[in-house]
């Protein structure tokens, strides 16, 4: 009878443990690990939690609490924990405790991967290759709709889901690094669950968990080790700035000010220079700062100490539970400047050579250069951030290249240095672009791009031209910075539209999906499009790129090599990548005629150079002021001193 007594008092016991664990509905980092730099904060969350303040750590030596710290909710608590670096792996105990009630949640510590915080990241070697995932590839179609997710796949509207997900990514790494691509950006894969929209994922309704209608946490990570394993590196698309209206945290905030007031609904101004102008009003750097992104997008408030420190924990716990190599971060002017400075430091802090690229989408070069780390600004300010975004590049190549009205191309143009005579707008742009080189802090931190998931395809602003395209190429190829591809320009993907258009620009790869009538990742796939008029430039394009990106690969003279330009003529632009090893030149044709290349004009650094290699042929050339470029043409050729 006693023996009976005792077993119904373990079960009873062990049902009130249980009940007691299921109070608890998060407990935010996830995981963590030892020999870690960043202090561990952790966010538990659930019914009643507030009250529960007596906490402590069970398990081996070397993990302990050290605070704890109520919220303005009664159902959260925020727990500082000190890891020892001697403290052994494996699954500890946190108790919690109110008066005699008890709660227990078991907690993972791990060992750190050896070499974790040395870790490299992409750099001027790289071209990282931009992809929509919804959009890419749909390797599982079993998920293309989630019981725990609002949105539902409709492959037929432009702005819903379309399937596509991590496996389709992995499914095709193959055609990633043949096209010359080292690094991958996908735009966000945590969940957001929106109700409408929430295929691009800058939403986000959970910081910690893969979007199920994407796959999962395990499987982000093997996304990061096959990519790896091909040589490939992963950035991830993070926003600190906004979440969602649909995070679960908006049921329940933390604090009070965990997200800036709604009430009234006041949309952010949208204005860049405020944050660095000294003659800006307080209140509308306010409303850029607080002000909400859309409705749909809680501004998230840094100047919360507790959110600043759970976005860096998160930084940093997806770096080392991933093994991500970069962040990309979104809307980063839009955050409040010094925390976003504190959130940086933070992480790179922990990882010395991990690099972050920020969204600072200006056109004016001393708006951008203001916001890269080390740059000596007026103010004294340091935002910490390694790499910047040179919109004011992508804006020059784009009106440089975009086609002209129809019936405009043989009207004449103002002559002169740097002016052309019949052809497309005006090169200089892109001359007068690099000359502001100068404003910038470092050059080898700036990320180059012809376009990306908030710009018209190229290939509709191009007029559908293949031969501005393999101009724009070029370019992506040999200037200076970090390149970056939009996926499908590769190919000229086009929507028919040159005005923005989301839904459409972020379409569908042909063959990412079962049942597709083309498969564009595949050469024969490639070649058999060429038949339809659609595509009757996809196969050559594609070639072109990757002959180019390919070969930059193993240049280190376009990786860190110097640049040296000469003033525009004609409608044609000259310059040169070099170091004491190798020269590069490149030639552009803008014009609507065929030009002569000038050779003597560049003699300053071209005497002695001898013959050189077409890099776009294989074959060895001559230049002289007799070579001949054709309308809209390229010319590259590389040259050892």
């Amino acid at each position: 009878m006693q023996k009976w007594l005792s077993a119904a008092t373990g079960i009873i016991l062990s049902f009130a443990s249980l009940a007691a664990q299921q109070r608890i509905s998060r407990v935010e980092p996830l995981s963590w690990w030892t020999g870690m730099k960043t202090q561990l904060q952790l966010l538990v969350n659930g019914e009643g939690m507030g009250a529960f303040d007596n906490v402590t750590v069970e398990g081996p030596a070397g993990v302990s609490v050290t605070a704890v710290h109520k919220a303005d909710s009664p159902n959260y608590l925020f727990v500082d924990v000190a890891v020892a670096e001697t403290a052994a792996p494996g699954t500890y105990t946190l108790v919690f405790r109110r008066g005699n009630e008890v709660v227990r949640y078991p907690y993972q510590i791990s060992a750190r991967e050896s070499g974790s915080a040395l870790r490299k990241s992409f750099t001027t070697a790289d071209l990282i290759y931009l992809i929509v995932p919804d959009r890419f590839a749909n390797g599982d179609p079993s998920n293309d709709s989630t019981p725990q997710t609002a949105d539902k796949a409709d492959r037929s509207q432009p702005m819903g889901r379309h399937g596509g997900d991590i496996q389709g990514i992995i499914d095709h790494l193959d055609y990633i690094a043949d096209l010359g691509a080292t690094a991958i950006w996908s735009t966000p894969l945590l969940e957001d669950n929106a109700r409408r929209g929430s295929y691009h994922g800058y939403a986000c309704s959970d910081y910690y968990h893969i979007d199920s209608r994407f796959g999962d946490n395990a499987l982000y990570r093997r996304l990061v080790q096959k990519a790896h394993e091909k040589g490939i590196k992963i950035v991830m698309d993070v926003v600190t700035n906004h979440s969602s209206t649909e995070h679960w945290w908006m049921k329940d905030r933390p604090f009070k000010d965990w997200v800036h007031p709604s009430d009234p609904y006041v949309n952010s101004n949208h204005t860049m220079g405020l944050a660095l102008d000294p003659n800006a009003s307080k209140a509308d750097l306010s409303i850029m700062e607080e002000g909400w992104f859309s409705r749909g997008m809680p501004d998230m408030n840094l100047d919360n100490p507790f959110l600043l420190k759970y976005f860096q924990q998160w930084a940093v716990w997806w770096i080392e539970y991933s093994g991500l190599d970069g962040f990309r971060v979104d809307t980063w002017f839009y955050n409040e400047k010094e925390p976003m400075a504190a959130w940086a430091k933070a992480v790179t802090d922990e990882y010395p050579y991990f690099n972050i690229v920020g969204e600072n989408w200006h056109a004016s070069p001393d708006y951008v250069a203001y916001w890269q780390g080390g740059n000596p600004n007026s103010d004294g300010f340091d935002s910490h951030l390694p790499s910047i975004m040179d919109f004011p590049l992508q804006g020059a190549i784009s009106s440089t290249l975009t086609a002209p009205i129809p019936g405009s191309e043989n009207r004449q143009m103002p002559g002169g240095p740097g002016r052309g005579r019949r052809g497309g707008p005006d090169i200089s742009a892109i001359y007068n672009a690099l000359s502001h080189d100068f404003i910038y802090h470092d050059l080898s931190h700036m990320l180059i791009f012809l376009s990306n998931h908030d710009i018209a395809r190229i290939g509709d602003t191009f007029g559908h031209d293949p031969r501005r395209m393999k101009m724009a190429f070029t370019l992506l190829a040999t200037l200076r910075g970090i390149p970056q591809l939009f996926y499908g320009d590769e190919m000229m993907f086009v929507t028919g539209n040159p005005n923005r258009d989301d839904g459409r620009l972020r379409m569908d790869f042909p063959g990412g999906w079962e049942g597709d009538a083309l498969n564009l990742f595949t050469d024969k796939g490639r070649s058999s499009a060429a038949q339809d008029s659609s595509w009757a430039h996809a196969a050559d394009l594609h070639d072109f790129a990757r002959t180019l990106f390919r070969w930059r690969k193993g240049k280190e003279v376009i990786h860190s090599g110097k640049t040296l330009h000469f003033i525009p003529q004609d409608n044609t632009y000259g310059y040169f990548r070099y170091n004491d090893k190798d020269v590069v030149f490149v030639f552009l044709n803008n014009s609507a005629e065929e030009r002569n290349v000038s050779w003597t004009r560049f003699r300053e650094i071209t005497d002695g150079l001898g013959a050189g290699r077409n890099v776009l042929t294989g074959e060895s050339v001559t230049i002289t002021d007799d070579t001949r470029v054709p309308a809209y043409g390229t010319l590259v050729v590389e040259f050892t001193r």
